[in-house]
């Protein structure tokens, strides 16, 4: 939205990327065509990756050049709106599909459609290119995506006697319920839920339960329900946290990462996290920790999930469209995406680079990921024109109030009922 505040911190990136002079791609009187790719990269593997590969571009493409150019995760909303306001946006833009709606309807954002290679447009199944489709055009490439998985110590599960879930035989929530209470013991808590940005992973789990949450009318206007899928891992947590005492109370304020030392130490039997969690759990772990990687629990709606994948995209006010494609198609060529993946300890979103066989193995869960990847789907909120001021200002507080025992299912419902329908309708009117 073009009259959302810039942050000091946005401004301060953005003044730094111009110095560097990233703003929008050029050409020199040579002829040589350059065109600046912004990455979020920011795992040594993953800036590794990404910069041998514009290396291996530059040097294949000498009429036309890629300047790499280094983002932040933390600031890139607020930077790009800065960029794309002054005309200097990078050509190539790195992000994540629930980032993209407010650029793709300002007219930030190239539709690609015509402009994307066949294979490319064939390698991505259908349910990954939905993520950024707003509106019928396509405003990024979904390349890399992860889905939540639990990670858990080996050692714990297997002195309990649970069955060991599998893509195959997931867990029920109820049954992952009972086994976090089986799992509790002197000193230890069955499960630990990092929640401190509870609404994403609240809405994206719920899909396995048939949460939908977000309906879209025949007129494309978005209103807000909840019906008892809905309510299945709120209600579970909750239960867990409250009832059960099988998941601790104090990791709902944690992120992802914070949960970890106590994973290693025993105090957490099992952490739901991302899918890239591993490779700290692979990093940081303590010699002899031994650890596994989980399906979520499944639902009505088998092991579906919700994902916002990081995506590729070009700015509208680059003069060298055609080029910029180009480059990303190089970039997701299939052995090209299976590195960007390995970087990232994330899944390609490509059919071509997910078949990989060193994608399939079982160390470090990687077959339970790519187990998982025909069930991934669009987060539900994202095409959602309103979402983000939804999430902070009405979802965020009333899930964290909820899952602290401060609110019943009643009083959820009716913040994220009737408070959200109240913040969507003033974005399509």
């Amino acid at each position: 939205m073009r009259a959302v505040l810039r942050t000091a911190a946005a401004a301060a990136t953005a003044l730094a990327l111009l110095l560097t002079g990233c703003g929008g791609g050029g050409g020199r009187a040579d002829g040589r065509i350059t065109i600046r790719f912004q990455s979020l990269a920011w795992q040594k593997e993953s800036v590794d990756a990404n910069k041998q590969l514009v290396k291996e571009w530059n040097a294949s493409h000498p009429d036309v050049r890629v300047q790499y150019v280094q983002g932040s995760w933390d600031s890139v909303h607020d930077q790009l709106l800065t960029s794309f306001e002054g005309d200097e946006a990078p050509d190539v833009i790195h992000d994540a599909s629930d980032d993209l709606a407010d650029f793709a309807y300002g007219g930030y954002l190239a539709d690609l459609r015509t402009l994307l290679p066949d294979r490319l447009t064939a390698d991505i199944p259908q349910q990954s290119w939905q993520t950024s489709t707003f509106d019928g055009g396509v405003y990024g490439v979904p390349f890399l995506q992860e889905p939540r998985v639990l990670i858990a110590n080996t050692r714990i599960l297997k002195a309990s006697g649970a069955r060991i879930p599998t893509p195959a035989r997931p867990w029920s929530w109820t049954e992952f319920r009972r086994i976090t209470k089986e799992l509790t013991g002197k000193g230890r808590y069955g499960v630990a839920w990092p929640l401190k940005e509870p609404v994403s992973a609240t809405l994206n789990l719920g899909l396995s339960a048939g949460g939908e949450l977000f309906h879209r009318g025949a007129d494309g206007k978005v209103t807000l329900a909840m019906d008892e899928g809905d309510l299945v891992v709120p209600r579970t947590i909750r239960d867990q946290v409250g009832t059960d005492h099988s998941a601790a109370r104090t990791a709902l304020g944690m992120g992802g990462g914070d949960t970890l030392p106590g994973l290693f130490g025993g105090k957490y039997a099992m952490v739901p996290l991302g899918f890239s969690f591993r490779q700290q759990v692979a990093e940081q772990a303590p010699k002899g920790f031994e650890w596994t990687v989980l399906p979520a629990p499944a639902g009505s709606a088998g092991l579906a999930q919700g994902v916002s994948p990081q995506t590729l995209s070009v700015a509208q006010d680059s003069p060298h469209k055609k080029e910029a494609v180009e480059f990303i198609d190089f970039l997701l060529r299939p052995a090209n995406m299976v590195r960007l993946a390995k970087g990232d300890w994330m899944l390609p979103t490509g059919r071509a680079a997910l078949a990989d066989p060193s994608l399939h193995t079982a160390d470090r869960g990687w077959a339970t990921g790519a187990a998982l990847a025909g069930a991934l789907r669009s987060a539900p909120a994202q095409s959602v024109r309103g979402y983000p001021e939804w999430k902070d200002k009405v979802a965020t507080p009333a899930f964290q109030e909820y899952y602290s025992g401060a609110i019943d299912a009643a009083e959820l419902r009716k913040r994220l009922v009737q408070d959200g329908n109240r913040v969507l309708a003033r974005y399509q009117r």
